[in-house]
C-alpha cells in the first residue's frame, strides 16, 4: 500500500469532499478518485458515501481513519529519526501550543532556536491544550507546551512559565485610577470573557458567588479581540500580564492587581515519556527550560519568572 493512497484518504475526511482535497494536496479530482478506489478494492470495503454535497465516512472508512492517522505519524517520525542521525539538529520539530501561547510566549523563543539551528524547519500545531496533549500522546507533535496542571503517564512534563492574571481595563473606566481591586468590585463592571479556555474556567470560579450581578456584553474567541474591545472602553477583563504588556506600554489599557486572590496561569512543556527526543526536539526542550544562554538570560529574554513547583490559584 503507498501511505500517499492514506494521506489523500484522510484529508478527504477533513475536507468532506474529493475536490477539495484534491485542490490541498495539488492533484486532480480523477487522481485522487482513483486513490481511493485503489484502497476501497485493498481493504474490500466502500469508504466514503455521498451525503448531500459532502462525502461521510462510512463505519469501515471511520476504523480506517484512526489507523492512517497512526501510520502518517509514524511515517513522519521515521523521516524525522532518519534527519537526526546528522551531527547537527535538522529536518523538521513539530511544537504544539494553543493561539495565546504562540503570539506572546513563542515568538523569540522561536526566533532564538532558528538562529541557533537554521536547518530546523519549525511545524507549529495551534490548538487548545487538551488538543496539543491528544497530538503529543498520539506522536503527531514532539513537543507541547500546554495549560497546566496535567496529569498522564505517559508525559514529561516540565513548568516553563508562570503569568499572573491582572484585571486589564480601559485608562477611562474609574477603576484605572486603582492600584488593587476586589472581586467585588470587578463584578459591578460589564465584564468581557473568554468563551474557551482556562482564564474563562476562572473566571467562572471567581466570580461563582456574584452570577446575579453579573453583566457580560460579550463572550469573544480570542485574546486578540478581548483587548480591542476593552481598550474601546466596552467592558473589562482578566488577562494574564505578558499578553497585554505593548497595549500597557502604548497606554491602551491598564492592569490592575487583583486582591483577596492569588491567580496565575502556568505553562508546561510535555513530551512522549517512552520516546527518545530527536536532536531538534532535544534542542528545543534545553533552549525552553534552562534558557537562552542560561535561565537568567531566559527569563530576560522572553520576560518571565521561572515557575515554582507547586503554587495554588485562589486564596
Amino acid at each position: 500500500m503507498d501511505l500517499d493512497y492514506l494521506t489523500t484518504f484522510v484529508e478527504i475526511a477533513k475536507q468532506g469532499s474529493f475536490s477539495r482535497a484534491g485542490q490541498k494536496l495539488f492533484r486532480s479530482q480523477p487522481a485522487v478518485s482513483a486513490q481511493i478506489r485503489q484502497l476501497e478494492e485493498e481493504y474490500g470495503q466502500k469508504l466514503f458515501d455521498r451525503v448531500g454535497k459532502s462525502m461521510k465516512l462510512t463505519a469501515a472508512g471511520e476504523v480506517l481513519l484512526g489507523f492512517a492517522g497512526r501510520l502518517i505519524a509514524l511515517k513522519n517520525e521515521s523521516l524525522r529519526a532518519v534527519a537526526d542521525q546528522s551531527s547537527a539538529p535538522r529536518g523538521t520539530l513539530a511544537v504544539g501550543a494553543n493561539e495565546a501561547t504562540c503570539l506572546y510566549v513563542l515568538p523569540d523563543v522561536f526566533a532564538e532556536f532558528h538562529r541557533r539551528f537554521p536547518s530546523v524547519q519549525i511545524s507549529v500545531y495551534r490548538n487548545f491544550s487538551r488538543k496539543v496533549l491528544e497530538k503529543v500522546e498520539d506522536g503527531a507533535v514532539d513537543v507541547g507546551i500546554v495549560t497546566l496542571p496535567v496529569k498522564s503517564p505517559s508525559l514529561k512534563i516540565y513548568p516553563v512559565f508562570r503569568d499572573r492574571l491582572m484585571l486589564m481595563v480601559s485608562p477611562k473606566n474609574p477603576l484605572a485610577k486603582h492600584k488593587t481591586v476586589t472581586p467585588a468590585e470587578i463584578a459591578d463592571q460589564p465584564l468581557i470573557i473568554p468563551k474557551t479556555g482556562f482564564t474563562r474556567q476562572l473566571l467562572d470560579k471567581l466570580f461563582r458567588p456574584y452570577r446575579g450581578q453579573l453583566r457580560i456584553p460579550m463572550e469573544l474567541p480570542s485574546v486578540g479581540m478581548i483587548k480591542r474591545f476593552v481598550a474601546a472602553g466596552l467592558g473589562v477583563s482578566l488577562i494574564s500580564e505578558s499578553f497585554a504588556r505593548d497595549e500597557v506600554r502604548a497606554g491602551e489599557v491598564k492592569l490592575i492587581k487583583i486582591s483577596d486572590v492569588d491567580l496565575w496561569r502556568e505553562l508546561g512543556l510535555v513530551y512522549r515519556r517512552d520516546r527518545t527526543l530527536t536532536r531538534s526536539a532535544a534542542a528545543f526542550v534545553a533552549l525552553v527550560r534552562h534558557g537562552i544562554g542560561g535561565e537568567s538570560d531566559y527569563t530576560h529574554t522572553v520576560s518571565v519568572t521561572p515557575a515554582p513547583k507547586k503554587h495554588k490559584a485562589g486564596k
